[in-house]
């Protein structure tokens, strides 16, 4: 839990009625309340209600994984009533609301003119409530910027009302629908939606929605378009190097600011990784990039890692779990990570890069100039062979703060030379991630010890 006199926050635990007799007071004077996965039920919802009648001050209300249901969120909703009330943010995530209770929360969208943030996933809301919803987010009174929908179980029938709303609302900054079934025919829709609006649209989330390669052109006219897009996730949808090459020149586009971009497992090879490398090269706004679960392979590697030496390229981000690399191109990602200034976080993860491949990028590690922050090697066929390498490296690098060496081959001896080099004063490393490796006891006893001798570090497994 934490607490201070502007914010209530607790999460995972069960309320007794003890605690939460002690609650309610702070509930009628706190500007943030975060009362998250904590059994409220609907009787509680009566006392949320009444305590946010006389809060003024309340700015964000968050309910999240609650069973409220129908009724508990009426109850909540009619707490915000008051004419006092400034809320800004209200999270009912996972709080079990259907279609049937949106109509009370479209009428309260109508009279709440200071929210701007509204988080409604995983609830089956179906098009019948979203129907519903967006009649109030359409009334005039109603300034949403943000909008989460989320496994809110929508089809294409849904994007028509989201696009009405779309163009009616000029100050409109986000939009969630990922998880959703609403298909290349409804990204069709919202596509030309947002061409029609004069909303600043900041970030759009369609992973895993059905979009097709047919559907990235309408995209890449949103992305040349709207010069304040700085975050596009399209995760899990079938796009393939066909969908990548029809994007491209929106990103390409001199208006386009992007700064994130969400690709994970979209069917990419390493000709697709060719079109993108030349939006690297030429966007220095492009700071975040998810490749995972593509099959790229080694070719595709060596094409980003050429472009991550290019001067154009200012990518800080690179995620490229799973996407069928091997030792070969570890050469290039340690000219990388010995050359680069702007690389600060690199996921790496389940590649057969063994031990020979992680010794090529101690190499760059160890170099004067590296920047790393982060690095993930979970799942990438390491041995004790390796920790050698590693635990001089950690003594060499001055940058990197956090390394994953989960589920790989590791063993007393192995886990040992690291714990020698990070226990150092000289070792900066902060956190080191060990899930699914198995030691002995006597392990786990240096391990323990090794982070009440240095605070400074945590180890998790």
């Amino acid at each position: 839990m934490s607490l201070d006199i502007q914010s209530l926050d607790i999460q995972c635990e069960e309320l007794s009625d003890a605690r939460w007799a002690e609650l309610l007071p702070l509930l009628q004077q706190c500007q943030v309340v975060r009362l998250d996965d904590c059994g409220l039920t609907e009787a509680r919802c009566k006392d949320i209600s009444s305590a946010l009648r006389v809060n003024p001050a309340l700015a964000e209300l968050n309910l999240r994984s609650n069973e409220l249901g129908d009724v508990g969120v009426h109850c909540v909703l009619q707490g915000l009533q008051s004419p006092s009330c400034k809320i800004q943010k209200l999270s009912l995530q996972n709080c079990c609301l259907t279609g049937a209770g949106c109509g009370v929360l479209s009428s309260t969208l109508r009279s709440l003119p200071t929210l701007q943030e509204l988080h409604l996933s995983d609830n089956l809301l179906g098009d019948a409530g979203l129907q519903l919803l967006c009649e109030g987010l359409l009334d005039p009174q109603c300034r949403l910027e943000k909008l989460q929908l989320e496994y809110c179980n929508l089809s294409a029938a849904s994007c028509e009302p989201l696009a009405s709303v779309l163009r009616a609302k000029p100050d409109f900054k986000e939009l969630t629908v990922s998880n959703n079934d609403i298909n290349e025919a409804g990204v069709r829709v919202l596509c030309q939606g947002l061409k029609d609006s004069p909303c600043q649209l900041e970030a759009l989330k369609l992973e895993s929605c059905g979009v097709t390669s047919d559907n990235c052109r309408d995209l890449c006219g949103i992305v040349a378009s709207k010069a304040s897009l700085r975050e596009l996730a399209l995760g899990s949808n079938r796009l393939g190097d066909v969908g990548i090459a029809e994007l491209c020149p929106g990103l390409l586009h001199p208006s386009s600011r992007l700064r994130t971009l969400w690709i994970w497992e979209c069917g990419i090879t390493a000709k697709g990784c060719g079109d993108l490398c030349r939006v690297l090269r030429a966007k220095e706004s492009l700071k975040e990039l998810s490749l995972a679960g593509n099959e790229l392979g080694d070719e595709g590697a060596r094409l980003l890692c050429e472009t991550l030496l290019e001067p154009g390229c200012q990518l800080e981000s690179l995620w490229v779990k799973s996407c069928s690399f091997t030792a070969a191109c570890c050469s290039h990602f340690s000219s990388v990570l010995a050359q680069n200034k702007f690389l600060l976080e690199l996921q790496i993860s389940n590649n057969r890069l063994e031990d020979a491949g992680v010794r090529e990028l101690c190499q760059g590690l160890g170099q004067p100039g590296s920047v790393l922050r982060v690095l993930w090697l979970a799942d990438c066929d390491v041995s004790d062979s390796s920790c050698s390498s590693l635990a001089a490296t950690l003594l060499a690098n001055h940058s990197l703060r956090e390394l994953d060496l989960s589920n790989n081959c590791l063993g007393d001896a192995g886990i040992l030379q690291l714990v020698e080099s990070v226990r150092q004063p000289g070792c900066l490393l902060e956190q080191l991630v060990l899930y699914d490796i198995y030691w002995s006891e006597e392990m786990e006893d240096r391990l323990q010890a090794l982070e009440k001798d240095k605070p400074s570090l945590r180890v998790i497994s």
